[in-house]
Formats: structure tokens, sequence, C-alpha cells
């Protein structure tokens, strides 16, 4: 719980109907999109500028009262999931465009827009903002900076590193820093680069210039089906090898594909292996002698069956399917976490089977959706969360299936984050030293380590102790981190 004069100074600074303290409505925030990390928050703000940003975070430095900022809730990492103690900052409230330079194509807007907002608010000039979560519609960009979130377009198009220039931040002592410019490459260190990704740890962002780029010519999309993930994930290596870069290349497998079709009525085919979904774009004049290329090669990769979207309406609604995996889940069971491990190409079939080994020993199913281009895996561990130890055989299959994928030479996210979810995975892909630099950048944006404390590296608070004697982290022996 926050101090009555904390909340007294914050109802001053913001007025009454900028913060929220009634139990029930706390509760609203008192997780991300990953719903199996939940706390109360000792208070909700909800501030509408930059300035009351600014004043919030001093009143908190000044009490010494931790800062946990939030966006739209869409995160699945437990990135922004709030602490008893502390003050949950929510910027769903800043949602302007501030500017729009169609010439320079570039725009300027607050964190609390929506990703697709950029794309409309844009679109008469021809342009648009590339990466593409699924959650698009809903998550805003002040969180996709802090996630350095991607989408199915990632393969051609990058993350969000790629597409944002520059970040207007608060530090945790109020003082306001700009990082970047509006030129692709400025001279000095990438201090903006270090910033996104960081997970809400190093500041909070308060306004983002964004680089749009022009609509393509001409799209194409098609939907290919295999009898196994393997051979969908070699005619994945196939295309690439051939030099050809689609836009998107997703697969989803029989599981995913079930819940999906039952929630959209999209078209894909029941009872196959998995599917592909293949997407082409750029100047109209070669597009199909590509298409035909890729279209091939997935015939010599075992594909049984092709099918090309022949409208825009055909093709939204592939994508309707793709992009409605998570929340379809729901019809096979009550509950799942959802992983964001990256690995080889290459490796694909394998993980694909040792990841059903792990499910089976562990009683449980696993969904497969991702961006296999990349080789940004998506599994899904179902579970009830009412069957007594479920749950946390689930947790535990799932980091199992995050640390599989450092062991075959990936990594433990590629676009949701650490968070809370995987911050004890963290030794699995870094050393004590790695941590430890990682730790000093951090504290030298955030010396008193008030901005979302205990998230992304490994603490006793977050992992537990280790079973028998006390042995003390490595970390914690450094002096970098404090036994709770």
């Amino acid at each position: 719980m926050i101090s009555q004069q904390l909340h007294q100074a914050l109802v001053d600074c913001l007025g009454p109907e900028g913060v929220v303290s009634e139990r029930t409505q706390l509760r609203t925030y008192e997780m991300d999109a990953l719903t199996g990390h939940r706390q109360v928050p000792g208070v909700v703000v909800l501030p509408e500028s930059k300035e009351q940003v600014c004043a919030v975070v001093r009143l908190c430095r000044d009490a010494g009262v931790p800062i946990v900022p939030r966006g739209a809730g869409t995160g699945l990492s437990g990135g922004a999931m709030p602490r008893e103690d502390g003050v949950l900052i929510v910027l769903s409230r800043m949602r302007r465009i501030l500017a729009i330079d169609p010439e320079n194509q570039r725009a300027v807007v607050e964190p609390g827009v929506t990703n697709s907002a950029i794309s409309q608010a844009v679109a008469a000039h021809g342009l648009y903002y590339a990466p593409d979560p699924s959650s698009q519609m809903v998550c805003s960009i002040g969180g996709n900076v802090a996630e350095n979130s991607g989408g199915a377009h990632c393969l051609k198009y990058g993350f969000t590193t790629h597409h944002v220039l520059a970040v207007e931040i608060v530090l945790s002592d109020g003082e306001v820093v700009t990082l970047g410019d509006s030129v692709l490459d400025p001279p000095g260190y990438d201090l903006r680069g270090v910033f996104i990704g960081s997970e809400g740890t190093l500041g909070i962002a308060t306004s983002i210039t964004v680089r749009l780029l022009r609509v393509p010519e001409a799209v194409r999309t098609m939907v290919a089906d295999f009898d196994t993930p393997a051979r969908a994930g070699d005619a994945v290596t196939a295309i690439i090898e051939a030099g050809i870069i689609p836009a998107a290349v997703e697969m989803l497998d029989s599981l995913a594909i079930e819940a999906c079709e039952d929630a959209t009525g999209a078209g894909y085919t029941r009872g196959i292996g998995a599917a592909l979904v293949v997407e082409l774009d750029g100047p109209e004049a070669g597009i199909d002698e590509s298409l035909a290329a890729v279209e091939t090669l997935c015939r010599n990769s075992g594909a049984s069956k092709i099918r090309l979207a022949e409208s825009d309406h055909e093709r939204a609604l592939i994508w309707k399917g793709r992009k409605a995996a998570f929340a379809a889940m729901g019809r096979l069971a009550p509950n799942y976490f959802v992983q964001d491990g990256v690995i080889p190409r290459t490796q694909l079939g394998r993980v694909l089977e040792r990841m059903a080994e792990l499910a089976s020993q562990a009683e449980l199913r696993v969904a497969n959706v991702f961006h296999a281009g990349d080789g940004n895996l998506h599994p899904l561990v179902l579970y009830n969360g009412s069957n007594p130890g479920e749950s946390e055989r689930a947790e535990k299959l799932a980091a199992d299936i995050a640390e599989l994928c450092v062991e075959y030479g990936g990594s433990i996210t590629g676009e949701h984050g650490v968070g809370v979810d995987k911050a004890c995975s963290m030794p699995k892909m870094f050393s004590a030293d790695d941590l430890a630099t990682m730790l000093e950048v951090r504290q030298a944006f955030d010396p008193a380590g008030l901005c979302n404390p205990d998230k992304v590296f490994p603490t006793p608070r977050l992992c537990g102790e280790i079973p028998g004697p006390y042995r003390p982290h490595p970390l914690e022996e450094a002096g970098l981190i404090e036994r709770m």
C-alpha cells in the first residue's frame, strides 16, 4: 500500500478522475495478458500529458515508491504487472497523434496511440506503419516500444526498433530526455536502441517518432497445407535459401487450425498437420513470378494443397484466422501460457518434436502458431487452472520450452519480452558477467531502482529459494541484487 500523503498528492496533481484507488477497480489492472501472474497495484494513475507524467514520477521519487508503466495491458510476459507498494502509471489517455510529415515519412505520436491507428491516420498519404502484432487493434505504441514488438511481417520489415527514430522519455527522477533523432542513423551512441525493448525498466516513453513506409504496390497471399509441421518447416527453409524474402511466413499446427476455424471460419483445412501462410509484397512487376516460385518450392516440400487469396476480402480472412489464434485458445482450454522462444529455422522439426515430448511428460497439450520465417515460436501451453497442480505443471512446461530454444542455439524471447515470466531463465542464456553489465546499464538510467523493479532480471523475490542450504545468486554476491 502507498501512504495517504502520496495518494493525496497524486489526487492534487491529476484530479480525482485521474487516480484509481478503490480495490475492485484496481483489480482491473492486476495483470497484463499473461494471466498467470497477478498483483493488485497500490494505486493507479491516468496521466494525460508529459507534464503530468513528470509530476507523478517526481512525487514517487521523493517518496521512494516504485513506478510501473503500463500501456494497453496486452503484453504477454508480465512486464506490466504492478506492485502492491507502487504506483501503476497507465498511459492509455495519452493517445494524440502529434505530427504527421508525409514528405519525410515520419509521424510523432503519444504512447497510448494504438498500433493500427497510426496506419489509419496516414493511409490517405499512401503510407503505413509496418510492425503489426496480432493485437495491433488494441496494443499501444508505447507498449510496442517497451517490448520491441514485431508481428507477422517482421521477416521482411523487422521489429519496432527498425521503425522508431526517436523516443522522448521521462527518467525515474522526473528528468525528460530525447533518445535518437529524426534521421535513420544519427551519430553517437544508440541510446534509442538501448531503450527500445527495455520493458519499462529505464524510463517512460511520452512521445515516439516513427518511420512510415509506402503502401506496397502489390500483395499476394497463399496458404499451403502440409501433413506435418516438419515438412512445412522444410518449405520455409527452401524459400529463404532460394533468395526469396516474403513479407510474412506464418505456420499453424493442427490444434491451432481447429481453434482458429471454430472462431473465425477463415477457410483453413481441418485435419492437416500444419498450414503455412506466405505473403509477398512489392512492385507489381515480378511478384507473380516470385509467387509461382514459392508455390513450386512448397509443392516440392510436400504441400498437399495450395490456396491463393483471390480478393482483398479473402486475404483479410486468412489473416483474421491467423491473428485470432491466441484468443481462439479459449475454445480448447480455460487457461494457457504463451511462450515466445526463437530458434534457427533449420532446427524447427527437431524442436517441435522435443516440445511434443515435454508436453507428453507434463500430460498437457501445446498448440503452435508462429512466425516461421524467422524462427519465432509461439507455443501455447493449454491447461485448466481449476485442476490441482495443473497450472504449476503448465508454467514449468512453458519455462522448459523457452530454455529448450536456448539449447538449440536460440533465445528465450523474440518479441514478447522477459518480464516476470522468463526472468528466472535469463541465466540459461546469459552469464553472470552479462547480467551484471545489463544491470549497470539499467542503473545508469535508474540509480534508485524505482522504475519497474523485479522485472527482466532473476531475483530471489521472483525465482524463489533453491532447495537445500541457502546459496547466494552470483548477482547477489556482486551486490547487484538483494535477497528479499
